[in-house]
This record gives C-alpha cells, structure tokens and sequence, in this order.
C-alpha cells in the first residue's frame, strides 16, 4: 500500500571489539539508516582538538603556521567532548573560547642543548586537564616507551626552542577533519552465495579450480574430500560479478546466485583514538536521536502554527 509504513527494530551483533577497532553487523534496517549512522559518525561525533596557537619562541626549521597544523591534528583524549560546550555557544567566556567549560590549554617548552637532535613530540605537551591529553599509541603500536615517544611535531639541534601556548575546543568533523574521531568507517551489504550444485556437477575438476580461481578474492574453494565447491567466506565478495561473467563464458549462466541482504550490513570503524570505538557507535546513536527529535519536533511545531496560527 502507498505510504505505508512499519516500525522496525535495528539488531547489532558484535563480532570484534578493540579500543581503536569495532566490527558488527547491523541487521533489520536499511541503507538510509546505516548511511546516516556511517556520516554523523566521521562527521558529528564531537571530540577536543587544539584551535588556537600562540608562539611565544621558535628558532626551528618549521614556521609558526606549520608547527600550528601539526598541532592541530595531534588526537586528544576526547571522553568528556559530549558534555562540553562549544566555544561559540558558551556563556560562560562570552563566546572567547578560552575558559574550562568549553576549552583545554597546552603548553609546550623546548629547547636543544646539545649535539645530538631532540624529538619535539606530543608527549611533551602539558595540559590544564588531566582528561584531555594527546593520545598514546605505545600500547597499541607495541613500541617500548624508550623506543616511541609520541607523535613528532619538531626536531630541534642545538640553540634552537620552541615554546608556545594552545587552546584545544570542542568541534566536529564538519567544521575541520582534525575534529574527526574516524579514521575510517564503511559498511557493506552482508552478501548471500547460492551454488546450483546440480549445475556445478556437471562440470570436471579442471573447470571448478578455473571457476574458483576466477575471483580476485578468496571466496570459493574446493573440498579436498568431496570435490565439491564450497563458499568459504561470502564477506571476502566484493560485488565484482567476475565469478558470474565467468560461469556465463563457460556456457552455465545460473551456476551461482548472489544477493545482497538489503536489511543487513557489516560496519568496520577505525578510531583515532580520540574517542574508543564502542563509544563512537554509541555517541553516534545519541546524536542521531537527538537530530530526529529536532525533525520531530520542528513538524509538531508546523501542525501546531497551522491549527492554531503563529502566535
């Protein structure tokens, strides 16, 4: 029926939880909804990043503007950005963005006293906020702390410093990437692999291998034990239709059907770690809700200016 509609109920089953990488699927919904989870989750999940950069010194090979975009794009630990207010809407500061409900300040002193070069790094970054510090990787990357200090902002030989002052504000993705929590998000249709197995008996071994090995990923294989083709991992298919052209030119049109389940999708999210992954999905959601309730409630206010009048 035209304009009908129904109420669904969105399934997810974790398959792989990691602080900086997730993997589930989401089920019982549609493209629409998994599209927009995907782009509130790059682009308006807020996280802390530095703003502002006021040099004091820099005798370095790299000049202020430079310096100030490494900094920039330094990821902050970013847990409490949900509750913090934007500079712009605080006021508490009047909407200056340097006070402690909507800002974060760093200060960094460095300076080269002898011959061998010193790594400027984020570690070297002091912060107000003991919350918010630039992320640390050492755990993840598996590096000692003697053999990775951080992210490299500049090297310095002797005689030359650097020493400035930032401010780090609440942002989103929208506004500048190096508020992004992402690093990548994507999700794929969860596919469904049929084989015509009385079609595919008729062929010799010769035609299955050269039937496997048509395509560019690792989805079929044959059965040592029963020399049958049997799918293998039907999420390795990427939708590249050569194991059909192939079935075509050997003259079996049918020998396999593939669908994709238009109510299912596999989310792969990386973070930078500004924010963990589990807390990306979950701020997202929040988000999406709250936009919703916008929409929701901008029409009953439209219903209501038509019944009653705008007042």
């Amino acid at each position: 029926m035209e304009g009908a509609s129904y109420q669904r109920f969105p399934r997810v089953k974790i398959r792989e939880l990691k602080d900086d990488y997730a993997k589930f699927e989401l089920h019982d919904t549609d493209a629409s909804m998994a599209n927009a989870l995907r782009r509130v989750m790059i682009a308006e999940v807020p996280t802390i990043a530095i703003d502002l950069v006021e040099i004091e010194v820099n005798s370095s090979v790299l000049n202020d503007e430079f310096i100030a975009h490494r900094l920039g794009l330094i990821p902050l630990t970013s847990q409490r950005a949900m509750s913090m207010r934007f500079s712009r809407d605080c006021d508490a500061c009047d909407g200056d963005g340097q006070c402690e409900f909507c800002s974060v300040e760093f200060h960094l002193r460095a300076k080269c006293i002898s011959d061998q070069t010193l790594d400027v790094t984020s570690k070297d970054l002091y912060s107000s906020d003991h919350t918010v510090v630039p992320v640390d990787f050492t755990d993840s990357a598996g590096y000692e702390s003697s053999e990775q200090r951080g992210i490299i902002i500049v090297k310095l030989r002797r005689g030359q410093e650097l020493r400035l002052r930032a401010i780090a504000r609440k942002g989103i993705g929208k506004d500048h990437a190096k508020w992004s929590p992402a690093a990548t998000v994507t999700f794929m249709y969860e596919p469904e692999i049929h084989i015509n197995e009385d079609m595919m008996d008729t062929l010799t071994l010769e035609e299955k291998q050269s039937f496997v090995d048509s395509s560019p990923t690792r989805v079929f294989d044959i059965d040592p034990n029963t020399q049958q083709v049997v799918v293998v991992d039907p999420e390795a298919y990427t939708y590249d239709d050569e194991v059909l052209k192939k079935a075509e030119a050997m003259g079996k049109p049918g020998l396999v059907e593939i669908y994709a389940k238009e109510d299912s999708f596999i989310f792969t999210i990386e973070s930078t770690g500004a924010v963990k992954a589990f807390q990306l999905v979950l701020n997202a959601i929040e988000i999406l809700k709250q936009k919703l309730d916008a929409v929701r409630l901008s029409e009953d206010t439209v219903e209501a200016d038509d019944q009653f009048g705008e007042l």
